[in-house]
């Protein structure tokens, strides 16, 4: 009698190179660079269009300074993970939960100073109908929080399944790709609308 084979391996398929969590993902982040692509464009172009100064009269001026502290815990974040998944391919997977607790701790620090930017901007009264600036920030850096935040979700139970000896390399690696995702759009993002 012979042996029935699964349909991908009678079809002379054989284990892709790329897991499919991290195949998925990748397209997601693909979808999802398109999308920062088409806030992005449609920001320069209002920008460069605008007769009146930027920011616009009655706008408060966006915190760079503040913000650059943000972004350097955010790139921290990623440098964190990369070292965390590098330990957890190594011999002691689990030496990776420290790495990983400082690029969650890092996120949240960046999503938390955010948030408090946010708030000091709604009390100075840029929201999002008070000009064309106050929409574009919002949108823009809002669509990058809703990220950021999922991705900080999705490192957090990561680092729990770690924690419990259940995290495996493709979902690390979808996590990864992921928060990458997040860490390397924000750079563009700041400097194109703070900047």
């Amino acid at each position: 009698m012979s042996q029935v084979l699964p349909i991908r391996e009678a079809a002379g398929f054989r284990r892709g190179f790329v897991e499919n969590a991290s195949f998925g993902m990748a397209l997601f982040v693909f979808t999802e660079v398109m999308l920062f692509a088409g806030f992005i464009s449609a920001f320069v172009i209002v920008h460069s269009g605008s007769r009146t100064p930027w920011p616009p009269p009655g706008q408060p001026r966006l915190p760079a300074e503040q913000t650059a502290i943000n972004t350097l815990a955010l790139l921290a974040s990623g440098v964190c993970l990369y070292f965390a998944g590098k330990k957890f391919r190594g011999a002691r997977p689990r030496a990776a939960a420290p790495w990983m607790g400082a690029a969650l701790a890092l996120a949240a620090f960046f999503v938390i100073f955010q948030g408090m930017e946010w708030l000091a901007l709604l009390r100075q009264g840029m929201t999002l109908t008070s000009s064309q600036l106050g929409s574009f920030f919002y949108v823009i850096v809002g669509a990058h929080a809703l990220h950021a935040v999922a991705a900080m979700i999705a490192l957090a139970v990561s680092w729990a399944m770690l924690q419990a000896g259940r995290l495996t390399r493709s979902q690390l690696g979808a996590v990864q790709l992921f928060w990458y995702f997040v860490v390397l759009v924000w750079p563009f993002l700041y400097w194109k609308v703070y900047l």
